[in-house]
C-alpha cells in the first residue's frame, strides 16, 4: 500500500523550490486512533509530507535519473499540531545538492503560522540497487499528473516545465 501526505503542488520552480498542501481532515482512518477523542495527524505523519514535498523536488532536479531516499532527519522541531480541518502548507527549498547527495530545508505552515521546520537529508542511488522500484513509469507519471505539478512547475527562468514522459525512475 502506498500512502501519500500532499494533495497537491501549489509552487514547483525547479532545482530551487516547491510548495505543496495537505489538507488534514476526519475522513483519515489514522485521525480516529490518534488520539480517541481528541483527533490530531502524527507529527511523524506531517514529516512525511514534508519529506514527500522535498523529494520530489530532488528527484525532478536529478532529472528522475536516480532514486532519492530520505537518508537522514538532521533537524526538526514542531510549534505545535495539526488537527482536523487544518491545511498544512509544505514548503520545501534546497540548500544544497551533489552527486550523493541534497539537503533540504522544509517548513510546514497552517493559516501562515509555521507548524514545523526540519533538515533533510537524500541519498541519491542508482535505480533499483538499494529498494525495488516503487512505481511503473507510467504510474508515477500519473501520480505526478494528479498532483498538479506540471500546472505549477517551473525551470530557472521561470518557463513551464512541460509533462514528463514515461522515462521516470523511482
Amino acid at each position: 500500500m502506498r500512502w501519500f501526505w500532499i494533495d497537491c503542488f501549489t509552487e514547483f520552480a525547479r532545482r530551487r523550490r516547491a510548495c505543496a498542501i495537505k489538507t488534514v481532515t476526519l475522513g483519515e482512518e489514522h485521525l480516529h486512533d490518534h488520539f480517541p477523542g481528541a483527533a490530531m495527524m502524527p507529527n511523524t505523519l506531517v514529516l512525511e509530507g514534508m519529506a514527500q514535498t522535498a523529494g520530489l523536488l530532488v528527484a525532478d532536479a536529478l532529472d528522475f535519473k536516480l532514486q532519492v531516499v530520505l537518508a537522514k532527519v538532521s533537524s526538526v522541531d514542531f510549534t505545535f499540531e495539526a488537527l482536523p480541518g487544518d491545511t498544512l502548507e509544505y514548503t520545501a527549498e534546497i540548500v544544497e545538492i551533489s552527486s550523493s547527495g541534497s539537503l533540504v530545508r522544509v517548513t510546514s505552515r497552517v493559516a501562515g503560522r509555521e507548524q514545523a521546520t526540519a533538515d533533510l537529508y537524500f541519498g541519491h542511488m542508482e535505480a533499483g540497487t538499494v529498494i525495488p522500484k516503487l512505481f511503473k513509469d507510467e504510474e508515477m507519471v500519473h501520480w505526478l499528473d494528479s498532483l498538479r505539478i506540471f500546472e505549477v512547475a517551473v525551470d530557472e527562468a521561470g518557463h513551464r516545465i512541460p509533462r514528463r514522459s514515461s522515462t521516470i525512475v523511482t
